[in-house]
């Protein structure tokens, strides 16, 4: 899915020869041979990856709409999730598309008070033990690390990620450094797991 997903968004986004790709895309199509020779590759600051993002605030319990956010709304610290622990943030982005992850929401636990990720994962529903595998061994398999359920309605992994677990998490980041974390782990696991099929 991701070789054909980076291969359709290579074919719409060369200009002049030129393609520009985030670190983690450029890296995967280096790896992979996905483009011609003759076509410069180059690197995209990660600062602009969500700036067409769609963003809204909501209740958690009602999940009732607060606002909807613009992308200077990701330039806010994480901790205004632990200062707000009745909202939840969605988050839309076609980055997040292109590595099927879908319905992406961002909040503080109420038991364990970490930050979690959910999300759903396209991926099939023998993949269960690969991606099981894979969570255990990058968030150390602590306990509420993270929690996985096939949906059988949607054909998806809901997924659950204590962002805290994940390598390079800092309380003090910004809510962009925080959702470019999640992007970064999720390309990486997306990548390893059909690489491993």
């Amino acid at each position: 899915m991701l070789k054909k997903q980076m291969e359709s968004y290579i074919s719409k986004s060369v200009i002049e020869n030129k393609v520009e790709l985030f670190k983690e895309e450029k890296d995967y199509v280096e790896k992979h041979k996905l483009i011609a020779d003759d076509i410069i590759l180059a690197e995209k600051e990660n600062e602009s990856r969500f700036t067409d993002a769609y963003m809204e605030r909501s209740n958690k319990e009602s999940e009732e709409l607060i606002s909807e956010e613009s992308s200077a709304f990701l330039s806010q610290p994480i901790e205004y999730l632990k200062n707000n622990k009745d909202e939840f943030l969605y988050f839309e982005s076609q980055w997040f598309d292109l590595i099927g992850v879908e319905a992406l929401s961002l909040e503080v636990d109420d038991v364990f008070g970490t930050y979690n990720a959910m999300f759903g994962l396209k991926f099939q529903k023998r993949m269960g033990e690969v991606l099981k595998t894979y969570l255990t061994k990058e968030l150390q398999a602590e306990i509420g690390s993270f929690s996985l359920m096939f949906n059988q309605g949607d054909g998806l992994w809901d997924v659950n990620v204590a962002l805290d677990n994940v390598k390079g998490f800092r309380e003090d980041m910004t809510l962009e450094e925080a959702f470019n974390l999640i992007y970064h782990f999720l390309f990486i696991l997306v990548q390893t797991i059909e690489e491993d099929m």
